[in-house]
């Protein structure tokens, strides 16, 4: 490994930090009108609040399963939007589009002779097809799924994932996500943390600051 490469694994979560999470619905914006932003929002963060109740009552389902309910909620919360369209949004929720900066940037992390991973909540099926779409199959060199311990972040046994897969200590992983919870439980395990501040948010969790926050990847 090159003298200038610190850490031996970039690990990347997937939705909202690789993949653009609201371009199923701006695909179909034309078609879904006005609300669609609301009902994108709605859909993410029912989604994500699935996971955290799930993890918390030991009732794991996969999270195919829970972008499903969510979107149904979405769809019942936004009644101007179509019912209709319900099948559409979800097939186009296996092909994700990727950031611009993405694959230029792993191709470099790749160049300086690191590991490179997504760990994602996502079910295995899920993030094979996303990978698919983008591209990046030939870029990545694994792609670690909860599904494989059935919880979900932020528990600590997936990060273990990557310790363990790898046989690394966390501090030889740097670990990259959008999501502000993410980095907290990541930081926690033990990770180097960089926040992807995609949107801007004002922090939050002090007590488990990320080590950098970027804007997105193209500074990694």
């Amino acid at each position: 490994m090159p003298a200038t490469q610190p850490y031996a694994a970039f690990v990347f979560d997937a939705y909202g930090t690789l993949f653009d999470v609201h371009a199923a619905v701006r695909r179909h914006a034309s078609d879904i009108g006005p609300d669609g932003p609301r009902l994108s929002e709605i859909w993410r963060n029912k989604q994500l609040e699935y996971s955290w109740v799930r993890s918390l009552m030991g009732a794991y389902q996969d999270f195919w399963a829970l972008t499903e309910q969510a979107l149904d909620y979405a769809l019942a919360a936004t009644p101007s939007v179509d019912k209709a369209h319900r099948q559409s949004l979800l097939d186009a929720y296996w092909k994700l589009d990727c950031y611009a900066e993405v694959p230029q940037v792993l191709k470099g992390l790749k160049a300086r002779g690191a590991k490179l991973a997504i760990l994602s909540n996502g079910s295995k099926a899920m993030l094979e097809s996303a990978v698919n779409n983008a591209a990046l199959d030939e870029i990545l060199d694994d792609v670690f799924s909860v599904e494989d311990v059935e919880i979900f972040k932020t528990a600590p046994p997936v990060y273990d994932l990557v310790a363990t897969g790898y046989r690394l200590y966390p501090d030889a992983i740097s670990f990259q996500s959008s999501n502000r919870w993410d980095i907290a439980g990541a930081r926690k395990f033990g990770f180097r943390t960089v926040w992807i501040n995609r949107a801007g948010n004002p922090d939050e969790y002090l007590d488990f600051t990320p080590h950098a926050v970027l804007p997105d990847l193209t500074k990694l």
